[in-house]
């Protein structure tokens, strides 16, 4: 993590990825917002998580621009 910033919408945290691309998290959205409830995830949410990380991470692969 480089950086807390707080806004209207909350808390968010910047965090470097591979010491080359930036990336924006809404404190909910880490292990230091509320606790998670205490049933799982469907198997469509995780499908669907999977594909957004993927492509976050061809996108990161692949923009030399990213993070700047």
């Amino acid at each position: 993590m480089l950086f807390e910033r707080r806004t209207r919408r909350g808390l968010w945290f910047v965090c470097e990825v591979d010491g080359r691309a930036r990336v924006t998290l809404r404190q909910e959205w880490t292990d230091r917002g509320v606790p998670a409830a205490e049933q799982r995830l469907a198997a469509e949410g995780l499908t669907v998580l999977r594909a957004v990380i993927d492509a976050m991470a061809t996108r990161c692969s692949s923009d030399p621009e990213v993070g700047e």
